[in-house]
């Protein structure tokens, strides 16, 4: 794969990884209860961690990060909502890790990519286990 296509990659990884720290940090802030809040704050310090893993990358390989996103999906204003609309990121985060790990073949790029996806397997899990508790 040409070094342009991984930027390109990385970088879409980048930003969804933008959108998720902003939606988690704001739905932290608003959510009713004490554990999902923690929970979620700190999750989204881990989506931060994952932006500057994958801006290294980009930088590395003679990219930018792009900071442009799309306009964000809160999930609304209720606990429920908030944590199957984050559930749904962390999914969509999964499917898409696992597929630029199959296609990129740059072994320092993949093993931070496999890092994430690990990150981004137990973040739907912590999002899964509150959402049980408010039924």
């Amino acid at each position: 794969m040409e070094n342009e296509e991984i930027i390109r990659l990385l970088n879409k990884d980048f930003v969804s990884e933008i959108e998720a720290t902003m939606v988690y940090v704001r739905n932290a802030f608003i959510m009713s209860r004490c554990d999902p809040s923690r929970v979620t704050e700190a999750i989204a310090i881990d989506e931060m961690r994952h932006m500057n893993w994958l801006a290294d990358l980009i930088i590395k390989r003679g990219g930018k990060p792009t900071m442009e996103h799309k306009e964000l999906d809160f999930g609304g204003d209720d606990l429920e909502t908030q944590l199957r609309k984050q559930m749904e990121y962390e999914t969509e985060a999964v499917d898409r890790y696992k597929k630029h790990i199959e296609m990129i073949d740059d072994p320092e790029v993949a093993g931070v990519l496999k890092h994430i996806l690990d990150e981004e397997k137990r973040h739907r899990k912590e999002f899964r286990m509150r959402l049980e508790t408010i039924y």
